[in-house]
């Protein structure tokens, strides 16, 4: 192989982790939005929006390849957008 093949075989993955770290790094703040919102008694929105957002950036399905994580960078944005728009319950049924 020679050094131009090498130099863009290094990018590439270097791109691929980068992608993958925002993606975790979105993960992580999708599951602690959803405890946060818990904890706090105000909805999480729908759970599968929740359990849809993390099975997309695990299973091998994807829209596109796996070292191209934009689809699951958005699926999770989407995610995390739609559980801070979630509504707060009406104040009488909290209480029971």
């Amino acid at each position: 192989m020679d050094s131009t093949a090498t130099l863009l075989l290094i990018g590439a993955a270097a791109v691929a982790a980068a992608l993958l770290a925002v993606a975790v790094v979105l993960l992580v703040r999708l599951v602690r939005a959803r405890s946060s919102l818990r904890r706090a008694g105000l909805p999480t929105g729908p759970r599968w929006v929740f359990w849809g957002a993390v099975l997309y950036l695990v299973l091998p399905t994807d829209l596109l390849p796996d070292p191209v994580y934009l689809d699951d960078i958005g699926v999770l944005l989407l995610a995390l957008r739609s559980m801070r728009a979630a509504r707060p319950l009406p104040p009488d049924s909290l209480e029971s």
